[in-house]
């Protein structure tokens, strides 16, 4: 799961990167609302945590905009304001949940988790599964029965992506951005190496579960 954080405070965003990676997220951190929109709208975070009270733009306008360009990932809103008018204008402005600063690292990490749970893919609160397979998003470890094995960080980071998109297809490029990140200089042969090592992974555990390619467009993670 990458998530974006975007707080002008930077020991703030900074920190909260290092607990976000620690838990076994991808995090990135800018700090003012126009960087947090340009990175929000490429469309590669699976949840952004957005303070409110940015300089060049505050975090509403961050919101306001990346719903009207049809972006839906989950948005928790992160500020220092408590007034009950401000936690309704940032839910009406479309933000998934509120938290108030200042907060535990416990707290955030549950939110995000019962976010996750919205999606439907998520068993408890560190695996995720399709078909007969099954994520353990703590580990690492991918498990078929009683057959498991651990996977490398970039096989793990790409399983999570297929798993949380099952039955859709995942273009080369969207895997690029989401597993080496945006600015990386990995090419589409980087992808297709780590898909070979994860078919070959599938079929060891002996799972029906299977990446297929879909010719010029990408893969999809489907029921063999």
């Amino acid at each position: 799961m990458r998530i974006l954080v975007v707080d002008d405070e930077e020991a703030i965003a900074d920190a909260l990167v290092h607990i976000l990676s620690k838990n076994k997220y991808i995090a990135n951190a800018c700090y003012d609302g126009e960087s947090g929109l340009d990175n929000a709208l490429t469309g590669i975070y699976d949840l952004i945590i957005l303070d409110i009270m940015m300089p060049k733009m505050n975090g509403l306008d961050v919101l306001n905009n990346l719903r009207k360009e049809n972006i839906s990932c989950p948005v928790i809103l992160l500020t220092a304001k408590d007034e009950i008018s401000d936690k309704v204008k940032g839910l009406d402005y479309g933000a998934d949940d509120y938290i108030t600063k200042p907060f535990s690292s416990e707290e955030l990490l549950a939110r995000i988790r019962c976010l996750q749970r919205r999606n439907g893919n998520v068993i408890n609160d560190n695996i995720i599964k399709f078909c007969d397979v099954s994520l353990n998003l703590q580990t690492y470890e991918l498990q078929c029965g009683n057959n498991s094995l651990h996977l490398g960080l970039k096989e793990f980071s790409i399983m999570e992506v297929f798993i949380s998109n099952a039955n859709n297809v995942i273009s080369k490029e969207k895997l690029l951005e989401k597993v080496w990140g945006y600015e990386s200089d990995a090419e589409y042969n980087n992808v297709e190496v780590y898909i070979s090592f994860l078919r070959k992974k599938l079929n060891h555990i002996k799972s029906k579960a299977a990446i297929k390619t879909i010719r010029g467009v990408g893969y999809r993670l489907e029921e063999s």
